[in-house]
């Protein structure tokens, strides 16, 4: 049986992606990944997402489309094109470290498993 967790992929102005880093109390410590988390029950993938969004960066955003959905372990993660609706984030409540990345330097971080499928489909022309 899988756990669903939702996560956005947002980019800036400058084309640069948010990358959160786990911190050390957490499963996959001080690993790279991009921010969500899991659905309560209920509640739409996109909603949840929002949600989540809201809760670790408060920061707002809109849900544009599926990016990308994989199983790995037992994590179902569904990847979602998101956007700012305002400022950018400057902290979060549930990561170490946030850091906007550029495409061409995303590989140089540590990723936590679940998240390498949908950043391979970002990487794809870099590969």
């Amino acid at each position: 049986m899988f756990i669903t967790v939702v996560a956005a992929i947002i980019q800036n102005s400058q084309g640069e992606y948010l990358c959160c880093k786990r911190g050390d109390w957490k499963s996959a410590p001080n690993k790279w990944e991009f921010p969500g988390g899991k659905p309560e029950s209920g509640e739409s993938l996109e909603a949840a997402l929002v949600r989540e969004i809201r809760e670790e960066l408060r920061v707002d955003i809109r849900v544009v489309r599926q990016f990308d959905r994989s199983q790995t372990g037992e994590i179902d993660l569904v990847c979602f094109v998101a956007e700012l609706t305002a400022e950018a984030p400057t902290s979060s409540t549930d990561h170490s470290e946030i850091r906007w990345v550029r495409e061409s330097e995303l590989s140089k971080l540590d990723w936590a498993e679940p998240d390498l499928p949908a950043l391979k489909r970002i990487l794809i022309p870099f590969c």
